[in-house]
């Protein structure tokens, strides 16, 4: 067994977590819900702050919101200290309404709409990562029509491949995102950026992947930019203020994940690029990171309660909850793995294993193969670790099940931050029918 964070068993053999026992938890607050150690958050982002301190030099760390959105995020973020990455309409505006300082707010993403480009100019966020042509036109007409200007930065597709899943990694040539850095796009929208009266080129932004448990990706990612800032400099004018590093920090999910700790990423990729400064005699760039999974994943847990089973002598048994992929999507898309226990038995030896199903209507819809627990019975509450990233962020109304509250935990208090979706929630934007529709 595996805790993470502020976990540990408490006297009643129940799993406690920021000082709060989670079977307590479960009969207040209902199952399935999400569970966030607050103290863990702060740690992990004091660690990536504390990395950069250490080597002294200019820094953003942004925190990438897609993993974790909602308005008691952002403000914790922001008491932090970081940054915020938004990649919509619907995160940034989340952002507003949690009143956090817009200057600090980068919007990426490869397809903004017109509206959502408004949206950033007009509440002033702090930078765009843009990512085509066509943004880049976008962006030109909005900030002229409204009389204002914008930081940038050029989001680029350095070649380099993470040794990730295919599906989350982002940054080899072939991919949806950015300016291929091989065959002259890069050099050609540094070329529109430097000209435009309304976009101030900060500099360039590179992310090759997600869950990376090593280093030599973000050294290869730096060095292969480093080749084309001495072009840069010779034939456009153009030295990178600002180098964004992007994200994809590993946590551990499950055993044989080994994530590294936040100075040593920091560490390599800093060293390198220190080297390459020194060496074209240039300023020493800021750095920009954008972690999101690392700082709030294994933060995370999910509680269910077990419903029903179903044995299969000598070939499986089913253990049923009340969520699965409504709640936690990853499995189905990624074929993710996770770990649990009973979170009301967790000192009783794990003698059994159980397939954890979901409750939606697809047989695809398992969270867990084979978790090792003691025998379960109906009602007992089973925690899943590592939640804290992708799950409510992706929790969808699938078969219409209302998704989960969100409560945050530290010091033994709690705060519910997101409430419950009721049955009355999944109908409030039909429209029912006034008259017959004839086909």
């Amino acid at each position: 067994m595996y805790l993470h964070g502020t976990s540990h068993i408490n006297v009643h053999g129940h799993l406690e977590i920021g000082g709060v026992d989670t079977v307590a938890l479960a009969k207040e607050h209902g199952t399935p819900l999400f569970v966030y150690d607050v103290a863990l958050i702060r740690k992990r982002a004091e660690q990536f702050k504390q990395a950069f301190e250490h080597e002294k030099i200019p820094y953003q760390v942004a925190y990438a919101s897609k993993a974790f959105s909602c308005v008691a995020m952002y403000q914790l973020a922001d008491e932090l200290g970081l940054s915020f990455d938004v990649v919509s309409g619907g995160e940034l505006y989340t952002a507003i309404k949690a009143g956090v300082p817009m200057e600090k707010v980068h919007f990426h993403g490869n397809n903004k709409s017109r509206q959502e480009l408004e949206l950033a100019v007009k509440s002033g966020i702090g930078c765009v990562v843009v990512d085509n042509f066509y943004e880049m036109t976008l962006l030109e007409e909005i900030c002229t029509a409204h009389g204002k200007t914008m930081d940038v930065l050029l989001r680029i597709t350095p070649g380099v491949e993470a040794h990730t899943h295919d599906y989350i990694s982002t940054g080899q040539e072939d991919s949806k995102f950015g300016f291929d850095l091989t065959n002259g796009q890069v050099d050609e929208a540094i070329k529109l950026s430097l000209k435009s009266n309304t976009m101030n080129l900060l500099g360039i932004h590179s992310h090759i992947g997600s869950q990376i448990f090593e280093t030599q990706g973000f050294v290869m990612a730096v060095e292969k930019i480093f080749e084309y800032i001495e072009h840069w400099r010779e034939k456009l004018d153009f030295i990178p203020k600002v180098l964004n590093l992007g994200g994809g920090f590993g946590i551990r999910y499950v055993d044989g994940d080994e994530p590294l700790h936040p100075r040593e990423y920091v560490s390599q990729m800093t060293q390198v690029m220190k080297q390459y400064a020194e060496q074209f005699e240039m300023a020493m760039p800021e750095i920009w990171i954008e972690p999101g999974r690392s700082l709030v994943g294994d933060a995370g847990t999910t509680l269910y309660t077990v419903g029903s089973q179903k044995d299969i002598p000598g070939v499986r048994h089913y253990l049923a909850v009340d969520g699965g992929m409504s709640d936690n999507l990853r499995p189905a898309l990624y074929q993710a793995e996770y770990d649990g226990i009973l979170a009301n038995r967790a000192i009783e030896q794990a003698d059994q294993k159980f397939s954890i199903a979901g409750k939606c209507c697809e047989s695809g819809d398992m969270l867990i193969w084979d978790l090792p627990l003691p025998k379960a019975n109906h009602e007992d509450i089973l925690a899943v670790f590592c939640t804290g990233a992708y799950g409510y962020s992706m929790a969808n109304n699938y078969n219409r099940i209302p998704r989960p509250p969100v409560v945050f935990l530290e010091n033994g208090e709690v705060q519910l931050v997101v409430k419950r979706e009721e049955y009355e929630d999944l109908v409030r934007l039909d429209v029912p029918l006034t008259k017959t529709v004839k086909l």
